[in-house]
């Protein structure tokens, strides 16, 4: 069986923030320089990202603005710097950023995937932006790829700031998904032991216990099989991310995490773009069928590849990531 791993953490009711209103601070962007590195708090850690402005920028006005969200484990130089270039050559200021726990951020332990944390540092990013002068308040959308489409959907349902939300091959699930890809309950339960165990010994000794992130040969890696993308260093292999360094202690957050519920509540304008040939395509036209709002569109795409290839497709390949961003342009364009 082809593994994959999956994001999955116990139902949460995350209520929305009541944000202070802030002084804005001096538009960021220079003179000639397309993007801007920045650095904003999320619970009062240091977040680092990369800010995209449009080529059409003009100081004194406000452009709607995305953030966008790569898989679980990456960083903001993959799948999400790099739909968040093409989104800004489309007229949109866009953010990618570095999660508490990876990559520039701040963030103990370090590679430990928290949906908590990841939900909750969207919401401080949409504070961050609303600070923006040539952010506009009332236009702020997510982009997110993988696994990310969990962690901003959830994000959105529970934040109404986010106005609009468009999911690439997303990546949803309950624990009956898990199962499939982890040898069963019983799979599913011995890593949730694990990461228990891990967070005890850290609580103890503060010490943290890692295995790879991806490996084609040790079955006991986050992620188990040839997936280039994570392999090659001419895509996803770069030196900003770690390819050994997952924090064991995650699994209990990440094989419980079920999105699923959200659905009812979503309430945002929401693309979601997927085929069969990406992971999980039921639970995708599940999730839409349940989305509250009637601002809602499912986009099939036909391929022979099987299922999960065209997943990494949409990582970095030209023609999905293309048609993608062309889809969410549109889409951001008339619901925003």
């Amino acid at each position: 069986m082809k593994k994959i791993v999956i994001l999955l953490i116990s139902a949460m009711m995350l209520g929305v923030t009541v944000f202070a209103q802030k002084v804005k601070p001096e538009v960021l962007k220079q003179k000639g320089k397309e993007m801007e590195k920045v650095n904003f708090k999320s619970e009062g850690l240091n977040l680092v990202g990369n800010l995209y402005y449009p080529e059409n920028y003009s100081k004194g006005n406000s452009y709607p603005t995305i953030i966008v969200v790569g898989s679980w484990t990456t960083v903001k130089e993959q799948m999400a710097g790099l739909y968040a270039e093409k989104l800004a050559k489309e007229g949109f200021i866009t953010l990618a950023f570095d999660f508490r726990n990876y990559g520039e951020s701040e963030g103990e332990p370090r590679f430990w995937e928290n949906p908590t944390m990841k939900v909750q540092d969207i919401k401080n990013a949409v504070t961050y932006l609303q600070a923006l002068p040539e952010v506009d308040n009332e236009k702020i959308g997510t982009f997110a790829v993988c696994a990310g489409a969990m962690y901003t959907l959830m994000a959105a349902t529970n934040d109404s700031r986010i106005k609009a939300v468009v999911t690439a091959a997303s990546w949803l699930q309950d624990s009956e998904a898990v199962k499939l890809f982890y040898g069963g309950e019983e799979g599913v339960n011995e890593k949730i032991d694990a990461a228990r165990n891990a967070k005890k010994n850290f609580a103890k000794n503060g010490v943290v216990e890692y295995i790879e992130t991806i490996s084609t040969t040790n079955t006991n890696a986050a992620m188990y099989g040839p997936y280039d993308y994570y392999l090659n260093p001419e895509r996803g292999a770069i030196q900003e991310w770690s390819n050994d360094k997952f924090a064991v202690m995650s699994w209990e957050d990440w094989l419980t995490l079920n999105p699923m519920p959200y659905a009812t509540n979503l309430r945002a304008a929401t693309l979601m773009i997927h085929s069969d040939g990406c992971v999980l395509p039921q639970y995708t036209k599940n999730f839409f069928e349940k989305i509250a709002t009637e601002n809602k569109k499912l986009e099939w795409l036909e391929t022979e590849l099987d299922s999960p290839m065209q997943q990494f497709n949409f990582y970095d390949q030209d023609y999905e990531v293309n048609l993608a961003v062309n889809k969410a342009t549109e889409w951001f364009k008339n619901m925003m």
